[in-house]
């Protein structure tokens, strides 16, 4: 029997039991997903809806309390090289140089790399007069930026993004946004990205889910159907956007919305 591919979440829910109180939150209830190999899917929603524990899941930082993820028909179960993830503050080993941090995931798992490749990723981020500096002496941009390509440059088979942009300049966010698609449509892998960035979500991803909070749940699945590099001022890409800012709209909690009225 041939294996199952691409990345697929079944049944997946998630509760947090609070130590202080005893009460459960339930952050995530019944998500199902298939997702392709090659896809490159943005997940948008309001904060609390559980946009980052589903990254954490299929990262295995944390466990879903039910259901099952599996990757090409292998469960899910703990952390992997092959599941990499950037977070939404950088996270540098601070007795590294740049060239080091970016260089350190590949050391550890005994990969060939040509200096070259590192000198690429410094040089595309704008740091090259930084690559001999330490986490301490950078901005907290410049930071994040290395903490970016640092995982990119392992090329995972599955790529999570949370909100690992947001710390950045606009022309630096949008020249990252440029490089991230070109990186992932050379490498063919899965990019998953959780942004409060609407334009940003319909810009990269060829789908977008729209997650709605108490308990976290996908409310629309929508197919990006625009061809790379996408015009932002297109009449089709202001049409997905005022779609996308209508559904978060909606998706308030029913205690949001009646609090507004009051």
């Amino acid at each position: 029997m041939e294996k199952e591919q691409g990345l697929k979440l079944s049944g997946i829910s998630k509760s947090f039991a609070r130590t202080d109180t005893n009460e459960i939150t339930h952050a995530l209830s019944n998500v199902n997903l298939n997702i392709k190999n090659g896809e490159f899917i943005s997940i948008v929603g309001p904060s609390g809806c559980g946009k980052s524990t589903i990254l954490r899941m299929i990262a295995g930082l944390i466990a879903p309390t039910t259901g099952e993820i599996t990757l090409n028909g292998e469960i899910v179960e703990g952390t992997s090289a092959n599941r990499g993830m950037a977070f939404q503050k950088p996270t540098l080993f601070p007795w590294l140089t740049v060239e080091d941090n970016i260089s350190f995931g590949l050391r550890m798992q005994n990969k060939m790399h040509d200096k070259s490749d590192v000198d690429r990723m410094i040089e595309m981020i704008g740091l090259s007069d930084f690559k001999k500096s330490y986490p301490h002496q950078l901005s907290g941009g410049m930071a994040q930026r290395v903490s970016l390509v640092r995982t990119m440059i392992n090329k995972p088979e599955v790529f999570l993004l949370d909100e690992p942009l947001g710390a950045l300049d606009a022309f630096t966010r949008m020249n990252m946004q440029d490089e991230l698609i070109n990186m992932w449509k050379e490498d063919g892998n899965i990019m998953i990205m959780v942004t409060h960035d609407v334009d940003e979500a319909i810009y990269m991803g060829n789908r977008v889910l729209v997650m709605a909070p108490r308990p976290g749940r996908v409310v629309d699945d929508i197919q990006i159907e625009l061809e790379y590099p996408r015009n932002r001022n297109s009449k089709k890409f202001l049409q997905y956007r005022t779609k996308i800012m209508e559904m978060l709209d909606f998706g308030k909690s029913e205690t949001e919305a009646e609090s507004e009225v009051c």
